[in-house]
Formats: structure tokens, C-alpha cells, sequence
């Protein structure tokens, strides 16, 4: 496994760098590639990049967009990125491939995924939902929705198409579908006049990671240094736009996305606080980023005990705690 052993030489180029001792060093080129279209839940990236974070450690970041139709962890495995953001599954996914993908850092402790109903319709949770049609992406349907069939006794038969428009949900009071808690009030709720039923699966036990930085496992190893600044950087990022300025952040993501208004930005971060989604679970005592060998295990016995992976496969692999579980101090300025 690879070990901090850089740790201390790290700290000590950082420190070099940033107060302008000893000679000056060329940046590290480091493109990190995002799991979907730049938005405020990637605001410790975008903070970290336009307030110097990731340029005092070192690191020239570019942030590379994701979206419909990129397929992040093919350009990881081709080494076209340095790192990308997906789920704990992510890693998984690949190591059942035969792809040595390993995920390095969490910065969703919660993965935000979330079922959505109308209001006064008898839906209060998540066994309410049990009997009703509800409308899943199809890439959903090999993620959380085994785990709602493996653990809440949930069937295929209440499965409908998920189509990305919510004109559907709006007009029909009975339906169910999939959503995100950064921004389900935000849209649903402006369209329906009312605040919709939102069911955070996080809270009902939904173990997986979100906002992850992964790579492969010879990336890493030929520069391990780097990734620990970019891991480090980010945390200090994240921690900025929770609990300090996060306008650097906003302005980046509105000229990114112009859909991502500095309102709708402010909101997901809110939401992002209220769920403690950065800052909640291990992350409260181990810091941004941190993960555990026992959240691993749960994720994977549950997802290979509902089909996703083969029993015997080394689930260890997919991940290392290496480069977090650290308390990194937030670096205002």
C-alpha cells in the first residue's frame, strides 16, 4: 500500500513555494476531470483553483468538465486525466473490469441521491414508497436502486422511465422520482409552488461516497506527492466555501455553467451544510475527505450481496486511506 512517507517532503516544498524560499519551481500539471457539468457541489475545486490553493501547493489544476455522453473513468483508465469524481462504486466498477482504479478521497461523506414525491400524498418515508412507481435512470438502476431492492424490499415492477424533465413529475401528483438534495427544492419546489417530499437515501443507510477523487493505481505511484498536494488542496478548497468566501468559487461556476446562477450556487451550498454532506459523518473527526475501511466493506457487501460485483472480488483494491483522514486547516486568507 503506499504510505505518507512523502508526507514531510511535501510540506516542506509547499512551504518553500508559497513564501517564495529557495528557487523558484516549475507547477505541476494536474487535470482533474469532473463527473458531471461544472455546479456548486465541485465548488472546492473551483475554490481552490481561483483563490491560489492549488498554485500555493504547487499544482497547475485544470478542471475538466464532464457531462452527457464523457465517460470520465475511460479517460482516467486512458490516462487523458490525472484524476476524476465519481462514487466509492466508481473504483468498484473498475476493478471488476480488471482496470486498477483506486479512489483516494471523499469529499461527499453523503452521496446527495435522493427520491422525490409531491407533497400531501401520504409519502413521510422511504417504506412509503414501497407499492409506488418510481422514475430511475437507467444507470441508477445497477446503483442505489439495488440497494433500495437489497435492503427496503423495493421491486422492479415499481420501475418507470426517468426522462430529465421535470414537466412530468410537476403534472402528476402520484409520481415518484430520483433527485439530488442540493437542488430538488430549489427547481421542484419553485415548479410545484411547495416544497417537495425529499428522502435523502443517505439517511436511510445508502453507504456509498460521493464527489470522490479516483485515479489509477500506476498514476498515483509515479507521482505520489502530487496527488497528496491536489488531496490536500481540494480539502482546503471545500473547507473554504462552507465556512468562508465562496464567491471565487460561484463567479468560476456561473462563467463555467451560466445555469449556475451565484443563487442557485449559494443554495447548493446551504443544502450541502444543512446535510452535512461535506462535513457530517467521519469527516466530522477525521477531516474533509476522510474515508474508512468499514464504510468500504459495508458498500461492498451490500452491493455484491444484491448482484453488482462477484464475492470474491478483492474490493480492498479499489481504494486507499492513504492521502486522507488528515485534519487540514482551511487556509483563509
Amino acid at each position: 500500500m503506499m504510505r505518507r512517507t512523502w508526507r514531510a517532503a511535501l510540506m516542506v516544498a509547499t512551504v518553500a513555494l508559497a513564501t517564495g524560499a529557495g528557487p523558484a519551481q516549475a507547477l505541476e500539471k494536474f487535470a482533474y476531470g469532473l463527473s458531471w457539468l461544472p455546479e456548486a457541489e465541485h465548488c472546492g475545486f473551483y475554490e481552490a483553483r481561483d483563490t491560489g490553493l492549488y498554485r500555493d501547493a504547487g499544482l497547475d489544476v485544470e478542471i475538466v468538465p464532464g457531462g452527457p455522453g464523457v465517460n470520465m473513468p475511460q479517460m482516467v483508465a486512458a490516462g487523458k486525466v490525472d484524476a476524476g469524481m465519481g462514487t466509492g462504486m466508481i473504483t468498484l466498477n473498475m476493478r471488476a473490469q480488471g482496470i486498477p482504479g483506486i479512489t483516494i478521497a471523499a469529499m461527499f461523506q453523503k452521496s446527495p441521491q435522493t427520491l422525490v414525491a409531491h407533497p400531501d400524498q401520504g409519502v413521510h418515508t422511504l417504506d412509503d414508497l414501497k407499492k409506488r412507481p418510481i422514475s430511475v435512470a437507467n444507470f441508477s438502476r445497477q446503483e442505489f436502486w439495488l440497494w433500495l431492492k437489497a435492503t427496503r424490499g423495493f421491486d422492479d415492477s415499481q420501475l418507470r422511465p426517468y426522462t430529465y424533465n421535470p414537466s412530468a413529475f410537476v403534472a402528476d401528483k402520484t409520481m415518484v422520482q430520483q433527485g439530488y438534495i442540493t437542488e430538488d427544492a430549489f427547481f421542484l419546489g419553485k415548479a410545484l409552488g411547495a416544497e417537495p417530499v425529499t428522502l435523502l437515501l443517505a439517511d436511510y443507510g445508502y453507504p456509498d461516497y460521493a464527489t470522490t477523487i479516483y485515479a489509477t493505481e500506476p498514476q498515483i505511484e509515479k507521482r505520489p506527492k502530487v496527488y497528496q498536494a491536489f488531496v490536500d488542496a481540494t480539502i482546503r478548497g471545500y473547507a473554504r466555501c462552507l465556512t468562508g468566501d465562496p464567491t471565487p468559487a460561484y463567479r468560476a461556476l456561473h462563467a463555467a455553467s451560466p445555469e449556475q446562477t451565484p443563487e442557485l450556487s449559494a443554495f447548493k451550498v446551504a443544502q450541502m451544510k444543512k446535510y452535512g454532506l461535506v462535513d457530517g459523518g467521519d469527516a466530522a473527526t477525521s477531516g474533509i475527505g476522510a474515508m474508512t475501511d468499514a464504510r468500504w466493506k459495508a458498500l461492498f457487501e451490500v452491493m455484491s450481496s444484491a448482484g453488482a460485483y462477484a464475492k470474491d472480488l478483492d474490493y480492498k483494491k479499489a481504494y486507499t486511506l492513504d492521502f486522507v483522514n488528515q485534519k487540514i486547516e482551511s487556509a483563509q486568507k
